[in-house]
């Protein structure tokens, strides 16, 4: 198989390596994917730094999510399966291959079937942005009837969780994003305002948006970067949900948290339970076949360009999904 790799940390053009690998052999209970697409996202890009999680590797196959065809099934798992179309997902999570190559093995839940609607590109984009986007907006009781801020909206999954809280019934949806350009696309994905984080108080407009109020939840991109906003943008008895920081560490004040019995939820798409995984992939696909989540991708580059891949995301030039391609 054809595959991208890397055996170093650092820099893209310098660490990232393509060639010719053996072709994978699925296990019990693995499924082989000739995939179509992989996805990239700001994980893996993360995951080539220097401290990352994979250490223990000798050689990385990078990336998450991808989407394409079961070529091969191991024992224990429904041989009808072959031939089916699907997007997978944990590609690359304590493992070394992920999906940066032509063929993956990896768990049979691991891959789900893709709607006949979807192409490739679209479903190699669905994994960590639209379960993450699912599990922030559906969590502890959902949306429904309550106010919402999502910040980086225009960012993939705060773009999908924008959407899903119109499709769940949210009462009003408040979105952080960086520029015009960016504000439009969140209005256009279910919006009814947005907030230019970098030149207005966050926690004022909030405030002023929800008549002094504040939001019943936040979908938390960066939990450091916004924590002095967090207490105040919440409203009494609120939740904040963090699915991300751009640091390791954070400090949320002690005293309003508790003064507003405010709730503070934590997770990480890689770790859900099995049960959640089926839950959101059934999720993601039923509004997926009814066309009602809209994937943007910004970029696609073929695998001899993964570094210029990996360059556009770690840049923030890419408003949308950056994928590549593999066939």
């Amino acid at each position: 198989m054809r595959a991208a790799w890397y055996t170093k940390f650092g820099p893209a053009a310098e660490v990232l390596e393509i060639g010719v690998l053996p072709d994978p052999e699925p296990g019990p209970g693995e499924v082989r994917v000739k995939l179509a697409a992989s996805g990239v996202n700001p994980s893996d890009v993360k995951s080539r730094l220097p401290g990352s999680r994979n250490t223990v590797y000798p050689r990385v196959i990078p990336h998450s999510d991808g989407a394409g065809t079961i070529d091969k099934v191991g024992e224990g798992v429904d041989p009808g399966r072959v031939g089916a179309r699907v997007w997978v997902f944990n590609g690359q999570w304590k493992r070394a291959d992920g999906t940066a190559a032509t063929h993956i093995c990896l768990p049979a839940e691991f891959a789900v079937s893709l709607p006949a609607n979807v192409g490739f590109d679209v479903g190699a984009c669905l994994g960590i942005p639209a379960l993450t986007a699912w599990r922030a907006v559906t969590m502890a009781g959902g949306v429904a009837r309550r106010t919402l801020l999502v910040t980086g909206a225009a960012g993939a999954v705060g773009h999908a969780a924008v959407q899903m809280a119109r499709y769940e019934g949210a009462a009003k949806i408040l979105a952080t994003v960086s520029s015009p350009e960016k504000a439009a696309i969140a209005r256009a994905a279910g919006a009814d305002a947005t907030i230019d984080y970098k030149t207005e108080d966050v926690a004022a407009r909030v405030k002023e948006l929800t008549g002094g109020e504040g939001v019943d939840r936040i979908v938390e991109l960066d939990v450091a970067g916004n924590a002095k906003s967090i207490p105040e943008a919440l409203k009494p008895g609120g939740m904040l949900v963090v699915y991300g920081s751009n640091k390791p560490e954070f400090t949320l004040p002690f005293g309003p948290m508790i003064v507003k019995n405010l709730t503070a939820a934590f997770f990480i798409v890689y770790e859900l339970s099995p049960a959640l995984r089926r839950e959101g992939a059934a999720y993601v696909n039923s509004r997926l076949a009814m066309g009602q989540l809209e994937t943007r991708i910004a970029a696609k580059f073929p695998l001899a360009e993964i570094a210029k891949a990996h360059e556009a995301v770690e840049s923030g030039a890419a408003i949308g999904n950056v994928v590549l391609t593999l066939d």
